[in-house]
């Protein structure tokens, strides 16, 4: 086991045990005065934590000078905004754990009719507290695999929940439901999920993917353009979304993040609105792009046999 899982259980098993002295404290009378038997205790794997977080983020870190960005295709089709973008900070989420470091967020922006009210629902104070998960464009948008790739891991047995758009919900994710995923693993915090192996040490990761949609198994080989699965709700999120992120490995707990563009769309910024023509233009486009490969394949060989 390497250092970097290790300190990865040793964070849950923290969680694992704060909460439990938290639940003793209410519910069992234990003999000696209230600092010695949980203050103290939990004080002490407080402090263990955060050496463990700190240590998890280190090791999660790139090493010296950053590979140069993977050219692939985009993951969907169709008109989306850009959320906690790698063109704006990095790491783009705040942290380098789970080789989220170039991660990107997208959320579907389909054009409002004029005059009408915004497609995609707005972030609410109070009310309403959820919103049910067909209210949002992005809910079930096919996704695409970025690249001739074989796929090593495949799961969507988990909920999709309702949005967390609001206020309360927003706490309740942060405060609760949030921290109960990081104590189950990184599987829980990224739902449904599918990771697909790109080659020459590039692994690409699609997160929250709808449950039950996954059209693909880990051993498989899938080819750029062809569909993987649904866009969901599921793991840590706040509405139905895409999180898609490159890394150097096939363990979330063990990798590193890699730089990624999108082929004919770069990396959007946040808040930046594009737009993916179809998946037959794609295709095309793609079968022109190897036709032209190989004929300069061929010419490089004919030139080095001469």
């Amino acid at each position: 086991m390497s250092v970097r899982k290790a300190v990865a259980r040793a964070l849950r098993l923290s969680w694992a045990v704060l909460i439990a002295l938290m639940i003793s404290e209410f519910v069992t009378d234990l003999p000696g005065p209230g600092w010695a038997t949980t203050l103290l205790p939990a004080s002490v794997v407080l402090v263990l934590m955060v050496a463990a977080m700190t240590l998890q983020a280190r090791a999660a870190a790139p090493q010296g000078e950053p590979r140069p960005p993977v050219e692939v295709d985009p993951p969907v089709t169709g008109r989306w905004t850009a959320l906690n973008s790698p063109a704006d900070k990095v790491p783009s989420h705040g942290t380098h754990v789970y080789g989220q470091t170039y991660a990107i967020d997208i959320v579907a922006e389909p054009e409002a009719e004029e005059g009408g009210a915004p497609a995609r629902p707005p972030f609410r104070l109070l009310w309403p507290v959820v919103r049910r998960n067909r209210d949002f464009a992005a809910f079930g948008v096919p996704l695409l695999a970025v690249a001739d790739a074989t796929v090593v891991r495949a799961s969507h047995g988990q909920r999709d929940h309702l949005s967390r758009n609001s206020l309360p919900a927003l706490a309740y994710l942060m405060l609760i439901e949030g921290n109960v995923r990081s104590i189950l693993g990184a599987h829980r915090i990224i739902g449904n999920h599918v990771i697909l192996d790109l080659g020459e040490g590039t692994f690409a990761v699609y997160a929250h993917v709808q449950r039950g949609s996954l059209q693909v198994k880990a051993g498989d080989t899938v080819r750029a353009g062809q569909r993987l699965g649904r866009v969901g709700n599921s793991g840590n999120t706040t509405e139905p979304h895409l999180h898609f992120h490159l890394m150097d490995g096939p363990d979330l707990d063990n990798a590193r993040g890699v730089p990624f563009t999108w082929r004919g769309v770069g990396v959007p910024a946040n808040g930046e609105t594009f737009t993916v023509e179809g998946t037959e233009e794609r295709v095309e486009e793609r079968a022109e792009e190897r036709v032209e490969e190989r004929a300069e394949e061929r010419v490089e060989e004919q030139v080095a046999d001469a």
